[in-house]
């Protein structure tokens, strides 16, 4: 499995439409608007490593709106939220 976080940088009137755009996509698990330099985060959790460019390239930076990306690929993945269901098995 290969996750990455997108950080995504759109144009102003792609901001109403776009974080629903980017959830809708086969792959992205979560989309997020937020502050500062990026308009929206994307993290993409994928079967397989191959699938990454072209959801990156082929899909989101095509979106209409995207100004540019800028892909982050994971290579260690640590979540409280995780381990918390891995202790809760069999309780």
């Amino acid at each position: 499995m290969t996750h990455a976080i997108v950080l995504i940088e759109a144009e102003r009137s792609a901001l109403a439409t776009l974080g629903g755009e980017l959830a809708d996509l086969e792959g992205v698990a979560e989309a997020y608007s937020v502050t500062g330099e990026w308009d929206f985060v994307a993290i993409l959790r994928l079967r397989e490593h191959d699938q990454l460019a072209q959801l990156v390239t082929g899909q989101i930076s095509q979106l209409a709106g995207v100004v540019k990306t800028q892909t982050m690929v994971a290579f260690e993945v640590y979540s409280r939220h995780d381990l918390e269901g891995l202790f809760s098995v069999g309780q």
